[in-house]
């Protein structure tokens, strides 16, 4: 069994990830965080999820608990995430983290985890959504420049980062497959007068409504034509098993930083 920390239980992803761990037959929850002033400290973490008792009492703090632990999962947010990859790397911990928004300068301490520990670092932690990383990389180097992408996203009303991870991944696979760099082609906003669409680049266009979970569509538009790659997400459990399925995949992994790519084997 993989001793396993979850940070942020206190967040839809935590309750989700305690309640995946409940039912994984490889890893076992063995240390439940929330912030100082959470109302759950000390409640059971299964009872959380309506899994009944597991022995893991919330707790405030990661580092109180680092020594019964073999990996921690980490989606929360960039500060907080940033000081927890420096703590796994500190204690040799494994370490998978699915939060978003983090700065470039931030991208670099986790680089600098990484060489002390193994990191898997993605933004869309879903199987399905990572297959759809490898389509874009194949539609793109098809298309050879010749199709206009522009990638709209959906998510619910609370998410505070735009564009989502996971949209910016999608236009840098498709940037990356024809040669260039996304910050170089990248359009965010467009308002009044815009002039013609310049060639080349990858427009981006977000949602926030409701309860949405998220869905993602890459847009292909060439003359006569127009290719549609859509995810769409139903269930936050889908991010949940990807996380433990990247758990499982460091195991063996002394240091490094890894996508889901590497651990679905479509790298």
């Amino acid at each position: 069994m993989i001793n396993v920390a979850v940070v942020g239980v206190a967040g839809r992803m935590g309750r989700m990830l305690v309640e995946a761990l409940a039912c994984d037959k490889y890893t076992s929850l063995v240390a439940a965080i929330a912030p100082p002033e959470s109302a759950l400290l000390g409640v059971d973490a299964g009872e959380l999820v309506g899994a009944g008792t597991m022995g893991v009492a919330i707790t405030d703090s990661l580092e109180k608990c680092i020594d019964k632990v073999d990996a921690v999962i980490d989606f929360t947010v960039p500060d907080y995430t940033l000081e927890n990859a420096a703590l796994c790397a500190k204690y040799k911990k494994k370490l998978v983290i699915g939060t978003t928004g983090l700065t470039e300068a931030q991208i670099e301490g986790v680089q600098k985890a990484a060489q002390e520990t193994g990191i898997v670092f993605a933004p869309n932690m879903s199987i399905g959504v990572n297959l759809v990383f490898k389509l874009l990389e194949m539609a793109a180097k098809t298309l050879e420049g010749d199709a206009d992408v522009e990638i709209i996203e959906a998510h619910h009303k609370n998410k505070v980062d735009a564009p989502s991870g996971t949209a910016l991944k999608m236009g840098r696979v498709v940037a990356e497959a024809t040669g260039k760099k996304l910050e170089d082609c990248a359009v965010y906003a467009r308002e009044g007068y815009t002039g013609p669409r310049k060639q080349g680049t990858i427009g981006f266009a977000t949602v926030r409504a409701g309860d949405v979970i998220g869905d993602h569509t890459s847009l292909f538009a060439c003359a006569g034509e127009r290719i549609e790659v859509t995810h769409k997400a139903s269930d936050r459990i889908i991010y949940a098993r990807g996380a433990i399925r990247a758990v499982r995949f460091l195991q063996d992994k002394q240091s490094g930083l890894f996508d889901m790519q590497d651990v679905l084997g479509l790298s």
